[in-house]
């Protein structure tokens, strides 16, 4: 705890997450810093107490800080929250490392698989940092960045394998209309938020190429069961994948024409090239880099994920849309009970 009885966070990271969480930490009365790399928006948040860039029009507590300096925004900092891209957290940590306050916690927003190690977002924390894993907290759910800047209800999963650690960041987040759970299952929880962003590029090219609910539902439900089935190989709790960080965070993002990765997907499916839909994505659609790491993840332990094959070949081998889906519906499935 900082000076005056106030719990001090730093974010770092300004895009739409970030932003959104440093607002959701400074109304809940953490006093909070925003670090981020762009001096006009940093500026534009300090000063105005808007973000132009990501969320035009959104009014930011004045009590939300931000700075180009993550010294800093890390001074005194009971919480370090990190918002950056998945594929970029290994070389921006290493270069934060020096000013990591001693005792802080760090919590990831980040919902990947690094690609060539296949490490977890909290296991590339604790390498990089040096930290034991009681120290590393990890956020997700279904959590549409849209909606929460809105503040609209919402629910998230505070995961640390320390319960006391997850029961205190818990509380300098907490809001009437955003509510915490604690869950002990670090694993599980950033498992669900890594594949279901995979899961939604799959939903997402079924909408752009018209096909209906029943296939919706089904790439949904047998995408819950590939995360499922990797999570009991990587000794997950199964009954994660049933909650928000699983089956909850899955529905949003597969739903939802505000999440980036279900929007990547139909663009795919209504027939852009992927140069064409990177060219007109903005944000970080992360399910478009980690499928290949979670595939290659899968098959270090023997599990098989056939959607996130097909996504995989469509985002990168030059698939089309409609040899995918020809490809999963001719597959032989194996023999599973009750259809899950």
């Amino acid at each position: 705890m900082t000076g005056e009885g106030l719990t001090k966070a730093a974010v770092l990271g300004t895009g739409s997450w970030g932003t959104t969480f440093g607002m959701i930490l400074a109304e809940a009365g953490t006093r909070t810093t925003l670090w981020g790399r762009r001096a006009e928006i940093v500026h534009a948040i300090d000063r105005e107490h808007e973000n132009p860039d990501y969320l035009p029009g959104l009014r930011l507590p004045e009590s939300l800080r931000a700075t180009t300096d993550p010294a800093e925004a890390m001074a005194g900092a009971d919480f370090v929250v990190l918002a950056v891209p998945a594929q970029t957290l290994r070389a921006n940590l290493a270069a934060w490392k020096p000013f990591l306050p001693p005792e802080a916690v760090l919590v990831s927003l980040m919902k990947g698989i690094e690609l060539g190690t296949t490490k977890r977002m909290s296991e590339v924390i604790v390498e990089v940092a040096e930290v034991p894993p009681g120290r590393v907290a990890v956020v997700s759910g279904p959590n549409l960045v849209g909606e929460l800047a809105q503040r609209q209800p919402a629910a998230a999963v505070v995961a640390c394998s320390d319960t006391m650690v997850a029961e205190r960041f818990q509380e300098a987040c907490h809001l009437p209309w955003f509510r915490t759970y604690t869950n002990p299952d670090v694993v599980g929880v950033e498992l669900g938020g890594a594949v279901k962003n995979v899961i939604a590029l799959a939903v997402g090219v079924a909408v752009g190429m018209g096909l209906g609910d029943n296939l919706r539902a089904t790439l949904m439900t047998r995408g819950l069961a590939e995360i499922s089935r990797l999570g009991a190989a990587l000794g997950a709790d199964q009954h994660t994948f049933a909650g928000l960080a699983g089956m909850g965070d899955l529905i949003a993002t597969c739903t939802s024409p505000l999440s980036r990765n279900r929007t990547f997907g139909e663009n795919l499916g209504r027939g852009m090239t992927m140069a064409e839909v990177v060219a007109a994505t903005k944000q970080t659609a992360e399910g478009v880099k980690s499928c290949e790491s979670v595939l290659d993840l899968a098959a270090k332990h023997d599990v098989e994920m056939p959607i996130t094959e097909v996504v995989v070949g469509v985002v990168h081998d030059g698939m089309t849309p409609a040899e995918a889906a020809m490809l999963l519906m001719s597959r032989t499935p194996k023999p599973e009970r009750y259809g899950v």
